[in-house]
């Protein structure tokens, strides 16, 4: 391996390790998302573990970065940024921030059904904020049972048991904000966990 190679590999650990802080992220944390263990994501950061495609793809999709930023390649200069729609339980979630570990925006997309899903509200820690786009979305929170229409907008306590779904059957189009433990409930759940609160 070339010198020049070397120092890029050199320069990966600090870079992760510096991204990881700034993102407010700990190494239990994202070992839990990204499968690596622990005392290998430390052994990276260190420099003692050498960087490789299998280790660094996991982090580029944990952090929402591009390869190229975690080995520090030149940029290209393309300023558009790619999102990538999450299909979870039937609904369509669009990221809006790249700061995995803290709170995310999300625009949120419940598919019209010829016939209304029977709500299943559950709970989690964390809250959740929400502003309807378009559509008009039921809110059960507790037991109150909300129409929201565009415009309107909620916040509450994930520790309530709550569902979202369409109030006619018509499509709903929301933004929505959730803390940490509501991005793990929503988007992350792993086969076999309950489903969503959101229908």
């Amino acid at each position: 391996m070339d010198r020049e190679s070397e120092d890029v590999l050199d320069a990966v650990g600090p870079r992760l390790r510096a991204l990881r802080r700034e993102r407010g992220i700990t190494l239990a944390d994202l070992a839990a998302v990204t499968g690596v263990s622990e005392s290998t994501l430390s052994r990276l950061e260190s420099g003692r573990r050498r960087a490789t495609l299998e280790l660094l793809l996991p982090l580029a999709r944990m952090y929402d970065v591009p390869l190229d930023d975690l080995v520090g390649a030149p940029r290209t200069g393309d300023p558009r940024i790619h999102l990538k729609p999450v299909r979870r339980f039937g609904m369509v979630f669009v990221p809006l921030s790249r700061r995995p570990g803290g709170t995310q925006a999300f625009k949120m997309i419940i598919p019209a059904r010829p016939r209304p899903l029977e709500p299943t509200p559950q709970t989690h820690e964390g809250f959740e904020w929400l502003y309807v786009l378009d559509g008009r979305l039921r809110l059960l929170l507790g037991d109150r049972d909300l129409t929201l229409s565009p415009g309107e907008a909620a916040e509450f306590d994930t520790s309530l048991p709550h569902w979202l779904g369409s109030a006619d059957g018509g499509a709903v189009e929301l933004l929505i904000v959730f803390g940490p433990q509501g991005t793990r409930a929503h988007l992350r759940t792993p086969p076999g966990e309950p489903p969503s609160p959101h229908g």
